[in-house]
């Protein structure tokens, strides 16, 4: 159900009545363009604050110290983050500096602070992510890959070791840990076909370095997940007695706790909420233990906003920490090391992305803004929450922004933009969406589909994509459209459909099957021609498509059907086509068959190409770029 606030927002002050959809807008495509991305905060040992920034194609590493609040970018010329998976684990924080994943070189280097160059520490990687310094700064372990072969590796940083294998028995590795004894590691493995979230593995090994040449890892024990159970984040705590962990062993991911000295497993959250995030990322943390080894600080998810909660290791009693500021999308969390503050990732649907921290207390503090221009609030809009009812009866998630510009309102209904996120194991959250946001300040109304398939409402919710890709989530986002025109809360005729990617894949079938329910169609680098893509798939999806559609050539026929481009003929609708040159996930060659398919059956249509972007869009001419196409595309086909 959809609040009358909504609905009543608009006429609350006097403003300029202009068409939905024309409204002028303070939300200028180079205020989004030029937004930095901000992400990974973690506190080195003195209590200096690091994080990754990235500013159009270069990420760095810049450092705060807390207590003068000076802003200095540390990482030199290296361009740092992790290679692995979708990104993540650029970097860790060691006793006087940080080891760095460079992309450019694909080596690790040592970066100090009071020191202006890098020392690299290998010379022969492919792909790395995830390093990570023992207690005594000897080595670091990390994630390797050299497209074919994984591994966890184990390099010099203080020793000179040089640089090899630990572990190469499974497919995939993420989260390698150090126990603070240095004599255990810990880590999270799958094995194909699986993706992470639908079965992995969390390990315990011990190590031995008697023999000279450094640590070499004598046994090895299974301490949770797998038999269709993922599992998430092993953390030791700092004393070393326990190793925590999230596992879905009942349906969500939950906080698990295993004593290292006794052997007992307990089970520390039980509500029906997610306590991590899908690992599309290495390296991804949703929470942490205090530095007395006494509580965890950890993020919990429910309805797409996710709040910072407490929970007592004595009585394994919870409590919320209220933000004094009303964010509802938190993430990275990191905890200092004295341990009366924690650094988060932070953003709500009006309150742009910045890096925080907080205390105990809920008090926060901004360390670093992503929007160079600070806007209104007011000109932002605020989702509710909202459901329906799929053709087969089934309850489906989504958030519904209402048109809000702080100068101007409309009349009558609203046009809708429905967006379909990518994955299609993802999650819209209540975070800071810029496209929404694009959209709503011009007098959009925007849908954000969360279909059957999604994460953030367990795991049955999640699984029910299994072989019904291009189905379950077609249906779902048809009838979420439908919902609100029968509600009268949108124009029935005057509504478009948004998706990247496998999102993307979602709108080109919506046109395939539904000619005529939307105006034009948007896709950004989607989906095509799944045949295709099974050619050459990146190894980490490479049986994705036999669990969301079925195996491959048993399910040949379904491959085609699922398919866009082989019933393109069906498609009546303008549909405005942007894609990257670079893009090793779905190929330029997906995009141009679609369009030919669109020349030759008359069909209106804009495409760009963007040569230098990969899957997604970075630059800030990219972006500048796209934002003026898309209103340039809706100008000509919704609004004239």
């Amino acid at each position: 159900m959809i609040s009358s606030k909504y609905i009543l927002k608009k006429s609350m002050t006097q403003k300029i009545i202009k068409p939905y959809g024309q409204w002028p807008s303070e939300i200028t495509p180079s205020i989004f363009a030029n937004l930095l991305k901000i992400s990974e905060p973690a506190w080195g040992k003195n209590g200096s604050l690091f994080w990754r920034e990235r500013s159009s194609s270069l990420t760095k590493i810049q450092m705060s110290t807390t207590e003068i609040g000076q802003i200095q970018t540390i990482s030199r010329d290296l361009n740092v983050g992790g290679e692995l998976l979708y990104g993540g684990g650029g970097y860790s924080t060691t006793k006087n500096s940080l080891i760095t994943v460079d992309k450019t070189t694909h080596q690790l280097y040592r970066i100090n602070p009071n020191e202006a160059k890098a020392e690299e520490l290998t010379s022969s990687l492919v792909s790395a992510a995830s390093p990570t310094v023992s207690p005594d700064g000897k080595y670091a372990l990390f994630v390797h890959s050299d497209g074919e072969t994984d591994a966890i590796y184990i390099t010099g940083v203080s020793d000179p070791l040089s640089t090899q294998s630990l572990i190469s028995d499974s497919d995939f590795y993420n989260y390698p840990r150090w126990h603070p004894s240095g004599s255990r590691i810990a880590w999270i493995s799958w094995d194909h076909p699986h993706m992470p979230w639908d079965e992995s593995y969390l390990y315990l090994a011990e190590l031995d370095s008697s023999a000279g040449g450094g640590p070499v890892l004598t046994s090895k024990i299974l301490i949770a997940g797998g038999d269709g159970t993922s599992v998430l984040q092993p953390e030791f705590s700092p004393d070393g007695r326990y190793l925590a962990y999230v596992s879905e062993q009942d349906g969500w991911w939950q906080i698990f706790l295993q004593d290292l000295e006794t052997g007992q497993n307990q089970q520390l959250t039980d509500v029906h909420a997610e306590h991590g995030l899908p690992a599309w990322l290495q390296d991804q943390r949703s929470f942490q233990f205090s530095p007395d080894s006494c509580k965890i600080f950890f993020l919990r998810n429910q309805d797409g906003i996710r709040t910072l909660w407490t929970l007592d290791l004595g009585s394994t009693r919870e409590k919320m920490i209220q933000l004094d500021e009303p964010y509802t999308w938190l993430e990275d969390i990191s905890i200092s090391p004295d341990g009366d503050q924690l650094a988060l990732i932070a953003s709500g649907a009006d309150l742009p992305i910045r890096l925080i921290t907080v205390d105990l207390e809920g008090k926060t503090r901004i360390i670093r803004r992503s929007s160079p221009v600070q806007l209104p609030r007011d000109i932002f809009s605020i989702p509710e929450p909202v459901s329906w009812t799929s053709q087969e009866g089934q309850k489906i998630h989504g958030l519904f922004y209402f048109p809000q510009n702080s100068q101007y309102g409309g009349e009558g209904k609203p046009p809708l933009v429905m967006i379909i996120h990518s994955g299609p194991t993802r999650q819209k959250w209540v975070d800071f969406q810029t496209r929404t946001q694009y959209f709503t300040s011009r007098g959009y109304a925007v849908l954000e589909v969360n279909y059957r398939g999604s994460t953030g409402y367990g795991r049955q919710y999640r699984q029910a994509l299994k072989g019904n890709w291009g189905v379950a989530d077609v249906d779902d986002c048809l009838s979420g459209a439908i919902h609100l025109a029968d509600k009268e809360l949108v124009d029935r005729k005057k509504m478009v459909v948004m998706g990247s990617s496998s999102g993307g894949m979602t709108v080109y079938q919506i046109l395939v099957k539904y000619p005529g329910i939307f105006k034009a169609g948007i896709s950004l680098y989607g989906i095509v021609n799944h045949l295709s893509l099974l050619k050459n798939p990146p190894k980490f999806e490479r049986h994705y498509s036999d669990w969301l559609i079925g195996h491959y050539p048993e399910a040949e026929e379904i491959y085609h059907q699922r398919s866009p481009i082989f019933s393109a003929d069906n498609i009546q609708d303008p549909v405005a086509v942007f894609q990257g040159g670079k893009d090793r996930i779905v190929p330029q060659d997906q995009a141009e068959q679609i369009v030919t398919a669109l020349e030759e059956n008359h069909v209106p249509y804009l495409y760009r190409l963007y040569p230098e972007e990969g899957h997604s869009f970075k630059r800030v001419s990219t972006l500048e770029d796209f934002y003026t196409q898309l209103e340039s595309f809706l100008d000509t086909h919704l609004n004239k």
